[in-house]
Order: structure tokens, then C-alpha cells, then sequence
């Protein structure tokens, strides 16, 4: 996993807890990281760009493809999208991590 200006927002340790519990070997320990990162990535980009005026998406996008790890992104997508980022951010990590620990513990009651 390559860093990305919003990793500082991530706290995902029940779901690490449950990965634990899910998977029985590191192999598939590590394909579940993998997913999990996939698609953290993918819904943070997705409300990103739904929160960011569509004049600003094109250059967003690319200073995140030059530069993914520049935590002042954050402060563009302030001053682009006239609100606090760092909070929508956190709040779609915190809707992402409550449906994975749904699906993980429902997944995991299954005989």
C-alpha cells in the first residue's frame, strides 16, 4: 500500500480484529488488506469528486496522480470545495468501516 494524503484519516482496527479472525492464513490476511485498501480508495475518491465542483476535478485529479501522498491536497479541496474535507472524508471512512465490519462478522457467523 503506497501512501496517500488522506491515510492520516484511516482507523480501521476493528476491522483489522476481524480480518484476523476471518482469515486463516497470511495469504489471505493479505488479499483482504487488499481489498479493503481498493476499495477505502474508491469510495474516498467517489465522494470526493461528488463533493468538488466538477470545474475543479480535472486539476484535483491531477495532482493526485502526480503527487497521491501530498497531504496539502487537503487544503486545495478546502479551498476548491468550500467546506471541510478532512470531515467528509472522515465520515464516508466512518460509514466504509461500520458496512465492512457488518459484512465481515455477518461472512464470519456463516457455517
Amino acid at each position: 500500500m503506497s501512501k496517500i494524503f488522506y491515510d492520516h484519516l484511516i482507523v480501521f482496527e476493528e476491522v483489522e480484529t476481524e480480518i484476523k479472525k476471518a482469515a486463516e492464513t497470511s495469504e489471505e490476511r493479505k488479499e483482504l488488506w487488499c481489498l479493503v485498501d481498493e476499495t477505502i480508495h474508491h469510495r474516498v475518491l467517489g465522494c470526493i469528486l461528488d463533493k468538488l465542483p466538477g470545474e475543479h476535478h480535472h486539476e484535483f485529479l491531477t495532482k493526485f496522480h502526480k503527487k497521491p501522498h501530498d497531504e496539502t491536497l487537503i487544503d486545495f479541496l478546502k479551498e476548491r470545495g468550500g467546506q471541510d474535507f478532512e470531515e467528509v472524508i472522515k465520515g464516508e471512512i466512518e460509514a466504509l468501516n461500520s458496512e465492512l465490519l457488518e459484512q465481515i462478522k455477518s461472512e464470519n457467523s456463516k457455517p
